[in-house]
């Protein structure tokens, strides 16, 4: 019997029928011919009674496969079939541990590409939205949101960077093995692991900050982050405590066309090493997704305005901040040049091909401002503060906003949230009672 798709916009990915508790990965890379061998061991949960489990790992061989009692398994275009000699009952707890290997490549899907990719001299893991299983078998879900201990095994000339708190480094000879754990819920697409020859250093910041980034660019980065710890304790102001552990930052001695989030840390190009508006809007969109998609992560793309739209809206309130135009100024600029737009959108279900469409960002950014014009800014960072702590560390749609939205600043902004979320044409900005 065929299974309903866990999420429409990444057929293909993603078993509905149980949740991952928690991944223990231990890889082993070596550089010289991109080959990656590793051992996953995955706790799970079944919602319903099964007897049988879908996981995804693409491009990569299975080796083997233990820890429950399996009447075969099949590993088919991306997909790895484990049927079971015994149903697993509902709520029932198990372990599965996955032996594989071969040479990591990006998973293509209809969304964009994403996953385990080579750079000059290293490598650079972006997994949004499906690119996860490109280096560890997963329940490849944006709702299923599990703990993580990521253990990689790389040369001693390169540091290796993971999510969540470094809690071992063991050096033998040519070979150096990192253990992270990241003791947050965590969803797939936000794990991460970088390779790189770079140099740590930390920064004094109301959170613990570190960067990695190759020594040449040492004096570039701190002129061009030199704000960072500014942006962090505004954002701690605006959206409440910073949800994790700490920060980090990777700058890759290659040139990336986009940065890049994952839980706990943001990954940048040295073409982003600039005082320029573009660059400093991105640092802080980067940062601000760790409140906004990263602690509070949304079930289906077809919600990814609760992400971009959220970081996006930070990007203005940072200009405010930093003494550059104010959030209505930007949002006004940027409504004019949607009005210029096709009006075929709509945020909260934009479609496969649109989801990192930048309407769906600065619309949804437009749609947090109407929301704070409407209700004023104490009300407004309110909800926001609020949305945060509500759902950190679980899973969201654009309805559980709206109804917070509603319950916090009152029924009159319903019709003016369903205008802008949930209807095509583009509303009307309202005016501001004031100057921001």
């Amino acid at each position: 019997m065929r299974r309903p798709e866990a999420d429409p916009y990444l057929p293909g990915h993603g078993d509905p029928s149980y949740d991952v508790l928690h991944y223990d990965l231990d890889l082993d890379y070596a550089l010289e011919n991109n080959h990656l061998t590793g051992r996953a061991t995955l706790t799970l949960r079944a919602h319903t009674e099964t007897d049988e489990l879908t996981l995804d790992l693409h491009h990569l061989k299975v080796v083997k496969v233990t820890g429950l009692r399996l009447a075969r398994h099949t590993h088919r275009a991306g997909r790895l079939r484990l049927v079971l000699q015994r149903p697993l009952a509902a709520g029932a707890e198990a372990t599965v541990v996955i032996t594989y290997r071969g040479a990591p490549k990006v998973v293509r899907d209809k969304v964009g590409e994403a996953g385990w990719e080579e750079l000059e001299d290293g490598v650079i893991v972006a997994s949004q939205p499906g690119g996860a299983p490109s280096w560890f078998p997963c329940n490849d879900r944006p709702d299923d949101k599990a703990t993580y201990r990521i253990t990689v095994t790389a040369a001693s000339s390169h540091l290796v960077v993971a999510n969540g708190v470094r809690t071992a480094v063991r050096r033998r000879a040519s070979r150096t093995t990192w253990t992270y754990e990241m003791t947050d819920p965590m969803a797939t697409y936000l794990a991460t692991v970088q390779i790189g020859r770079y140099a740590e250093h930390e920064i004094r910041a109301a959170v613990p900050l570190t960067a990695a980034v190759p020594p040449a660019r040492r004096a570039a980065f701190d002129a061009a982050f030199a704000d960072q710890p500014r942006m962090i304790e505004a954002f701690v102001r605006l959206f409440g405590p910073y949800p994790f552990s700490g920060y980090r930052v990777v700058v890759t001695d290659d040139e990336l066309e986009i940065p890049l989030e994952a839980q706990g840390l943001s990954i940048f190009g040295s073409n982003l090493l600039s005082r320029d508006w573009d660059a400093q809007r991105l640092i802080a969109h980067e940062l601000a997704h760790q409140w906004f998609g990263n602690a509070v992560t949304v079930r289906s793309l077809c919600d990814i305005w609760l992400h971009e739209g959220f970081a996006c809206y930070s990007e203005w309130l940072w200009s405010q901040e930093s003494g550059g135009p104010g959030a209505d100024a930007r949002a006004r600029e940027h409504w004019a040049r949607l009005d210029r737009l096709d009006q075929d959108l709509v945020l909260y279900d934009p479609g496969p091909k649109n989801v990192f469409d930048d309407r769906v960002y600065k619309r949804g950014a437009l749609t947090l401002h109407s929301l704070r014009l409407a209700g004023g800014d104490e009300a407004f960072f309110d909800l926001l503060r609020t949305w945060v702590a509500r759902h950190r560390g679980g899973s969201v749609g654009t309805e559980d906003f709206v109804t917070l939205a509603t319950e916090r600043l009152g029924s009159a902004v319903r019709p003016m949230l369903d205008a802008w979320v949930y209807a095509a044409p583009l509303p009307e900005l309202p005016m501001a009672a004031t100057p921001r």
